[in-house]
């Protein structure tokens, strides 16, 4: 039985042993934690309190073993408390975070204190939690801790990232002004709003401006393009770090300046500042977008180098994606291949790629292997196979796991799965059902929807259907110039030269000029269809 102890002194000397420095490895810990269990010393509040906070604070990835321990814990002290709220918070799941901390306010037999309230408050400022931070701030008001400098930063900071910068600004000029943490936070705020302005007012009058000023204020104009502010700034700054690097790489990126970005990188490395995972995501991003499958592998290569351990799962998707738009499906399928760790995105880049690139059948291998692996697919998932069915001409399987995403997976049909299903029952000629598929549609059909048709009827040459696909397309849009050539090239190859003149002569009076190459369905391998209908990553 693990008896309370509160008294300073046996909290004191939890900093006093080395027990947490044997911990690097969840393994370790547990060896040491077995160890105690021998030797009885799970009896010794102060050792349990040793592994918690290694558990909690020290050994990557162990919160949840952490949680574990702490559960068995009949009264744990606040000290405890603190540092599992403190490691969930820091945690890639901070939601634990927050549940701990109710869990404190309602049955535990200790109360929040200046430690407590900082770490709850940071957990609801990741998750968003808008309503339950004002609820704890309350808290910080009645316990008597809104002066404590440590909890005002954290509720300025908080208030500020949720877009209440009245109380943050508040906060700020009532007691804040001497903390360069408070002036940070709150130029971050405006910052990430977009009101630049007194964001750069706030720096300007900053009497100490740390690192961190520095990169609120230079991510803020780049995350809104203004990259010659930025750079200013970062030619102005004292020092830099890999968050300084990180803005200015990605906002080049996201200006589409991505021969900028690769010089800023070359810059970074001349003066021996070290990429992290952020810096690779920004530059396989611009090695996407510019199709260069020379500088993305070298980017790859330097990944390889710089590695100590596995791929994260963020940079292997990002590698999986950059190689599959760079149209090496193969290596992309590699990358797949050899991470440890995949999310539901991996086997989205991996199963699209493969369709997009004509590999339909292991497009669809993939995808039941995945079902296989008990992993929910969602709705980006689901568009990647319907193309993949599509390209393989497997009607049966294509509807199947149509209906799949609402029976079976509560996944909505959107308007790119509606336009993989018309695509699908076009390739295979099955336009009457395809017609009465559309007419059936939840939501309205778009211009591609009918484009769609449209062109499956001149590949089937079945004029009706083509004249009825052509006229809801009008009643949409006049001057689409494809529409009318995918039209007068069906009358064309039916023989029907009266229909095709009669088509052009509507273009003249209609003041429309042939744009050459515009069709969609007339694009090489329906490569543009395909784009538009698994455009996943940016716009799934």
């Amino acid at each position: 039985m693990i008896r309370k102890r509160t008294n300073d002194r046996s909290a004191n000397r939890h900093q006093r042993s080395p027990l947490w420095r044997h911990c690097a490895t969840l393994r370790s810990l547990k060896q040491i934690h077995a160890t105690l269990i021998v030797k009885g010393f799970t009896s010794d509040p102060s050792a349990v309190r040793e592994l918690i906070f290694a558990a909690a604070m020290v050994v990557p990835g162990a919160v949840g073993y952490a949680l574990k321990v702490f559960d068995r814990i009949p009264e744990p002290d606040t000290f405890t408390w603190n540092t599992m709220i403190r490691g969930a918070a820091q945690s890639l799941k901070p939601r634990s975070a927050v549940s701990l901390y109710t869990r404190m306010e309602n049955g535990a037999s200790v109360r929040p204190d200046r430690f407590t309230f900082p770490f709850a408050i940071k957990a609801c400022t990741k998750l968003g939690l808008a309503p339950l931070g004002f609820s704890i701030h309350g808290r910080v008001v009645k316990f008597g801790f809104e002066s404590n400098t440590n909890v005002r930063n954290t509720l300025i900071y908080f208030h500020a990232n949720c877009g209440e910068l009245g109380i943050a600004r508040e906060l700020f000029e009532a007691s804040g002004k001497a903390e360069v943490v408070a002036w940070s936070a709150l130029t971050a705020g405006y910052a990430r709003r977009g009101e630049l302005g007194i964001a750069r007012e706030l720096f300007n009058e900053m009497p100490v401006k740390d690192l961190v000023s520095w990169n609120v204020m230079i991510t803020g104009y780049a995350k809104r393009g203004q990259m010659e502010e930025a750079r200013k700034l970062f030619d102005e700054a004292p020092q830099r770090d890999v968050v300084t690097w990180n803005a200015m790489i990605a906002g080049y990126v996201l200006g589409k300046s991505n021969d900028k970005a690769f010089e800023m990188f070359e810059e970074m490395r001349l003066v021996g500042e070290m990429p992290d995972d952020v810096t690779m995501l920004s530059l396989l991003s611009a090695c996407a977008e510019l199709g260069d499958l020379e500088i993305g592998t070298r980017m790859h290569q330097l990944l390889q180098q710089l590695g100590e351990g596995d791929l994260s799962t963020l940079v292997g998707n990002a590698l999986i994606d950059m190689y599959a738009k760079c149209g090496s499906i193969e290596r992309a399928f590699e990358v797949f291949c050899v991470m440890k760790e995949r999310d539901v995105s991996t086997w989205n880049s991996a199963i699209g790629g493969l369709a997009f690139h004509g590999h339909a059948e292991r497009s669809i291998s993939l995808f039941k292997k995945m079902l296989r692996l008990k992993i929910p697919p969602d709705e980006i998932t689901l568009v990647g196979v319907l193309i993949a069915c599509s390209h393989a001409g497997k009607v049966k399987e294509g509807r199947q796991y149509f209906n799949l995403m609402s029976e079976e997976y509560d996944i909505k049909p959107n308007i790119r799965h509606y336009g993989c299903m018309v695509d699908l029952f076009g390739r295979a000629g099955l336009l009457k059902e395809a017609f009465e598929f559309v007419e059936t549609m939840e939501i309205p059909p778009n211009a591609i929807i009918w484009r769609t048709l449209l062109g499956a009827c001149r590949i089937h040459g079945n004029v009706e259907l083509g004249e009825l696909a052509n006229e809801r397309l009008l009643r949409m849009r006049h001057d689409e110039s494809g529409d009318y050539v995918l039209l007068s090239n069906l009358y064309a190859l039916k023989g029907d030269w009266n229909g095709a003149e009669k088509v052009r002569k509507s273009m003249d009076d209609s003041g429309i000029m042939k744009g050459t190459g515009y069709s969609l369905i007339e694009a090489d391998d329906d490569r543009a269809l395909m784009h538009y209908l698994f455009n996943m990553n940016s716009k799934g």
